[in-house]
């Protein structure tokens, strides 16, 4: 019975990781809407950013769209480099079925099924929350490179550019410095280099799954060779 209460416990959040998390996304929030702040972190990293992407400040597009490409391939590689991409989707797909398993047993009332199911989610939940808490612990990491970044692009609008007029896909004679839901350059920047992070992520996981299949295969190749050797002596 004791081992049955254990294991119907849910599984704990990582508590450290979280509060790390909410202290970074306040600091984000501090520097972004202070503006002294902001321009003071973005002066510091606009001494090795402004030369390379600035552009003299007469190609904003180019200088949106090249750092978004530096801020998406960082992060990118830092979570391909720290996630497991094949054992998280080994996870999803356990999890997506074992909910279809749960779904199936409730609308067939059938007992016995939902019972063990019951017993079996809390270690199918405690995988799930350790796939999503992988990710969780570096965003803090990615933050670090990537706010200061922001607060460089944001005083390159709103300080560095005299001219911020331009024609977007959302509106004909638009600004920069003007705000439709989001500023019209952190739209314009997203616009830019999502598909870039889209690409990118889904190459890295194909290289990812392809590794990890040859490694397979080298590894039955190995043991049918071991089982011939055996049967040969």
């Amino acid at each position: 019975m004791a081992g049955g209460a254990g294991g119907s416990r849910p599984p704990r959040p990582d508590i450290g990781s979280q509060m790390i998390l909410l202290l970074s996304f306040m600091l984000a929030l501090f520097i972004m809407f202070d503006q002294n702040l902001r321009k003071g972190l973005g002066d510091i990293v606009g001494y090795g950013l402004t030369p390379i992407v600035g552009f003299d400040g007469n190609q904003p597009i180019l200088t949106l769209m090249f750092t978004g490409l530096l801020m998406s391939f960082f992060s990118i590689v830092v979570r391909h480099v720290f996630i497991d991409w094949v054992d998280q989707a080994r996870n999803q797909r356990i999890t997506s079925a074992f909910q279809k398993e749960l779904r199936d047993a409730r609308k067939d009332n059938n007992t016995y099924k939902l019972k063990k199911l019951t017993e079996m989610q809390p270690e199918i939940m405690s995988k799930s929350l350790k796939a999503s808490q992988s990710q969780l612990k570096l965003m803090p990491v990615t933050m670090l490179v990537i706010i200061p970044i922001f607060a460089w692009l944001a005083n390159f609008v709103y300080i560095d550019l005299g001219s911020t007029s331009l024609s977007v896909p959302w509106e004909y004679n638009a600004s920069l410095k003007g705000t439709n839901v989001l500023p019209n350059w952190v739209l314009l920047y997203s616009l830019l280099t999502l598909p870039f992070g889209q690409a990118l992520t889904r190459l890295l996981k194909y290289f990812s799954f392809t590794r990890r299949l040859n490694h397979l295969d080298k590894e039955e190749q190995e043991g049918g060779s071991k089982k011939a050797e055996g049967a040969a002596q």
